[in-house]
């Protein structure tokens, strides 16, 4: 299950639709669903081949208002983009994923505490080794 192209994808997806709506990303997976989210999932070597911001397009009626979360403009550093924080998310579901259902583990990892420390971007804790995010996941609390 290491490197899941398509789950890397889906976790982009989430990143970029967040953003642009404004919305914490566990609520972003709550507004999707998991039906839609199972099908971004499950066809996302096709969604890729298109512009994300076209394919967040098609999906972001799914999210109605948006929010004011904007973990973005809050930043004073460097912004990591929608494709590194994808990444991060896709690392972190695939080490922690215990039984290869990974869109469970999609939903859990971003309904839970890690997912507003990941957004944080006015600190360090998104560009961790993968081994030490897994381990605070597992702790519940950034060690």
């Amino acid at each position: 299950m290491k490197n899941d192209s398509n789950l890397f994808y889906t976790c982009s997806l989430i990143e970029y639709m967040a953003r642009e709506k404004k919305l914490h990303r566990g609520d972003v997976c709550a507004r999707l669903g998991e039906r839609t989210i199972k099908r971004i999932y499950d066809y996302a070597d096709v969604f890729h081949s298109e512009p994300i911001a076209s394919v967040a397009d098609h999906f972001e009626n799914s999210l109605q208002d948006s929010g004011d979360f904007d973990n973005v403009a809050a930043c004073r550093y460097t912004i990591p983009d929608y494709w590194t924080i994808g990444k991060v998310y896709s690392r972190l579901i695939e080490d922690v994923s215990r039984d290869n259902n990974v869109l469970e583990t999609l939903k859990d990892v971003y309904s839970s505490w890690i997912s507003e420390a990941i957004s944080n971007y006015n600190s360090d804790f998104y560009y961790q080794p993968r081994d030490y995010l897994k381990e605070c996941y597992f702790a519940g609390e950034v060690l």
